[in-house]
């Protein structure tokens, strides 16, 4: 089968595996075709991730996380022996797809999956933390997180106001764990 061929007959295939062994499937993957000489039919296998800026103690720090946690994207011509294989990798629960027949991704798929850009600031805060506030009004106050929102980027802490506790919400940049 020569290269061309080759490559418009593979497509992109979603692999589910056990959470956290996405990596060694992908090992495991790469050393089965290469004992069974499948470099033409399993083309790639991909752990897709992606750069973040995590805060921790108030720095931003850079890190790669998982774009998708329990799956791993394989490119292959889907026959007997290729579906053998990759199903009965150790970590490996299933393909992406109806019943057993597994469901290529389409080329806008794999497109948009490529494009992704890195999100946004992700906070190592959870509720029950115990946090100072570097910043704003509230600086140098000290709290205990009672709620986090991954998605505006705040926590909320209870102050004492008026002899009374108040909810205050405040941004992941203005505040660091103790």
């Amino acid at each position: 089968m020569s290269d061309e061929t080759r490559d418009s007959a593979a497509r992109w295939y979603v692999v589910h595996t056990y959470s956290g062994y996405e990596n060694k499937v992908k090992v495991d993957i790469e050393k089965t075709i290469a004992n069974r000489h499948l470099e033409d039919q399993i083309l790639e296998v991909s752990v897709p991730m992606q750069e973040v800026t995590e805060i921790r103690n108030g720095q931003n720090k850079q890190v790669s996380r998982k774009m998708f946690p329990g799956y791993v994207l394989v490119r292959m011509i889907m026959n007997d022996d290729t579906w053998y294989v990759v199903r009965n990798t150790r970590g490996v629960t299933g393909f992406v797809g109806p019943g057993s027949k597994p469901v290529p991704l389409s080329e806008e798929e794999m497109n948009s999956l490529l494009n992704k850009e890195g999100a946004g600031p992700i906070a190592s805060y959870e509720v029950g933390d115990l946090i100072v506030v570097t910043a704003g009004a509230w600086k140098d106050t000290t709290g205990v997180v009672k709620s986090v929102s991954e998605g505006k980027q705040t926590l909320t802490i209870n102050v004492e106001m008026f002899g009374r506790e108040t909810p205050v919400e405040l941004s992941f940049a203005d505040v660091k764990a103790l």
